[in-house]
C-alpha cells in the first residue's frame, strides 16, 4: 500500500511505544513522537507595564524572569494555527534536519 510520508507522521525511530501527550490547543490525546512541538520564550509581563516595573525597581539593569513554555499540538490544531502548513506532494520527500534550514528556504523565495 502506498504511503503519504516516509515517517509515516510520526517520530518513533525504533521504539515500539511512546507515551501519550494532551494537545495545548484542543486537549486531545495524542503519541508524544506524533505532537507538533514549539518551544516559545515570553516575558512575565507585557510590554505596556515593563517599563512601569523597571522605573519602581530599586536594583539597576534588573532583569525581569522569562517564561519558558513547550507548546505541543496535535496535527489539525497546529495546521489551524498556522504552525505548520500542508506541503505539496514533492515537498513531502524534503527532509530538514533543523528549524534553521526551513526558514532558510521560505527566505529564498521572497
Amino acid at each position: 500500500m502506498t504511503v503519504k510520508r516516509r515517517c509515516h507522521g510520526r517520530n518513533r525511530k525504533g521504539r515500539n511505544h511512546t507515551s501519550q501527550v494532551c494537545c495545548d490547543g484542543c486537549g486531545c490525546k495524542l503519541a508524544k513522537d506524533k505532537a507538533i512541538k514549539r518551544f516559545t520564550v515570553r516575558n512575565m509581563v507585557d510590554k505596556s507595564s515593563l517599563r512601569d516595573l523597571q522605573d519602581a525597581c530599586v536594583i539597576d539593569k534588573y532583569e525581569l524572569p522569562k517564561l519558558y513554555v513547550k507548546l505541543q499540538y496535535c496535527v489539525s490544531c497546529a495546521v489551524h494555527r498556522k504552525i505548520v502548513r500542508p506541503r505539496s506532494r514533492e515537498e513531502r520527500k524534503i527532509r530538514y534536519s533543523s528549524r534553521t534550514a526551513v526558514l532558510d528556504r521560505f527566505r529564498k523565495k521572497e
